[in-house]
């Protein structure tokens, strides 16, 4: 069975790792799929390809969503070449880690620019399209760190900790017009960034997990694919931990 048969889905931050985990299983899911990338053109060009052999239509746009005017150029892009949007995901993310006595000025405001404005500037310019069609899932990538903190990651952690502030309150705000928005919070998902790291490092990870395994892009787009279909239709304001039990 297609869970999204039909429907259009924008991911921001898609060329990689985990967002393009979602933009596959969405796609085999039956979804349209319209996703930004920043600077990986090569990598954004064969996954629009990818995607489209799939028999769904798929677009790549480079876009900036921390820029509040290129998020809502985005939106009005996707809404004509595709029609309509029903799932906005936010997944554009960076690190930019240091002791908070080393972390530059900069360090913080781009992270916080990248991983929690650019929430709000997405959620802002696809709002109204949703509140007219009655309609819409959205879903706010956050992370464990968001929830329980990090040394070495104040920026990171407190702009993920904005995003479940964010997603609780505009699940009130927008629940009354069957707009859902629900944030996730991965744990230790093995990527290209964390196949930068040693073996010892990794594993070390591993240990600490009750499940004794980082996770896989896969793992989180499934948790994704459940709160932007309908089996989820009664969740909003939710944080869905996706970590292993790392948090238990």
């Amino acid at each position: 069975m297609k869970l999204l048969e039909g429907k259009t889905v924008i991911i921001t931050g898609a060329s990689r790792g985990i967002g393009k985990g979602i933009a596959e299983v969405f796609a085999k899911h039956g979804a349209n799929v319209a996703f930004t990338y920043s600077s990986s053109v090569e990598s954004a060009m064969e996954l629009e390809s990818a995607l489209n052999n799939l028999g769904i239509r798929a677009k790549g746009y480079q876009s900036d969503a921390a820029q509040f005017d290129q998020a809502q150029k985005f939106v009005d892009d996707v809404l004509a070449e595709f029609g309509r949007i029903d799932v906005l995901i936010n997944n554009a993310g960076i690190t930019k880690d240091n002791l908070l006595m080393r972390m530059s000025e900069e360090d913080f405001d781009k992270v916080i620019d990248v991983n929690l404005k650019s929430v709000f500037n997405m959620t802002k310019a696809v709002q109204k399209t949703m509140l007219k069609n009655r309609a819409g899932s959205i879903i706010n990538m956050s992370s464990v760190v968001g929830v329980k903190g990090n040394a070495g990651q104040a920026n990171y952690a407190a702009s993920k900790a904005g995003v479940i502030g964010f997603t609780k309150s505009v699940a009130l705000e927008l629940g009354s017009r069957n707009i859902r928005c629900n944030a996730i919070a991965p744990g230790f998902i093995e990527t290209e960034m964390t196949a930068k790291l040693s073996e010892d490092v990794v594993q070390g990870w591993r240990d600490s997990i009750p499940l004794k395994r980082g996770g896989t892009p896969e793992d989180v787009a499934n948790a994704c694919l459940f709160l932007a279909s309908d089996l989820s239709a009664y969740m909003t304001g939710q944080v869905m931990n996706i970590d292993g039990g790392m948090l238990t």
